[in-house]
């Protein structure tokens, strides 16, 4: 059985409990290993993550702990580190996105893959969606 690791264990901490269950889940089905590298976040992270160009707003999900960031550990550096250009593989992303989708539809809980967003795509993102958790 699979565990999670100190860091995504940090990651998970003060999200919502239904994200957790679509995590937990995902983790248990995923044949594609993966650390959660955020989630909740301070609104003065929000404004750093906006600053730098990797949020355009700050209405994020991951400030009320609603979101999570994921990144595949099939592409990591020599010394076990994910460099950021790898957070962005899109043929990874894509190969774990259903993954989630399928732990999130076991567990009867809607979920957001932000790599499908037309405006932004965001490939580590998932979110709870607006509609059902406002």
């Amino acid at each position: 059985m699979k565990t999670w690791s100190a860091r995504s264990l940090k990651g998970l901490e003060g999200i919502h409990p239904d994200l957790r269950k679509i995590m937990d889940r995902a983790l248990e089905i995923s044949p594609i290993d993966f650390v959660i590298t955020e989630g909740l976040r301070t609104k003065a992270r929000q404004v750093e993550m906006v600053a730098k160009g990797a949020s355009k707003t700050m209405k994020s999900r991951h400030i009320t702990g609603h979101a999570v960031d994921l990144v595949p550990l099939l592409d990591l550096d020599k010394d076990g580190k994910i460099e950021v250009e790898e957070m962005y593989n899109w043929p990874v992303m894509r190969k774990l996105a259903p993954w989630v989708v399928l732990a999130a539809k076991d567990v009867h809980i809607p979920i957001e893959w932000g790599g499908t967003w037309t405006t932004f795509p965001d490939g580590p993102h998932y979110q709870l969606p607006f509609k059902a958790y406002p």
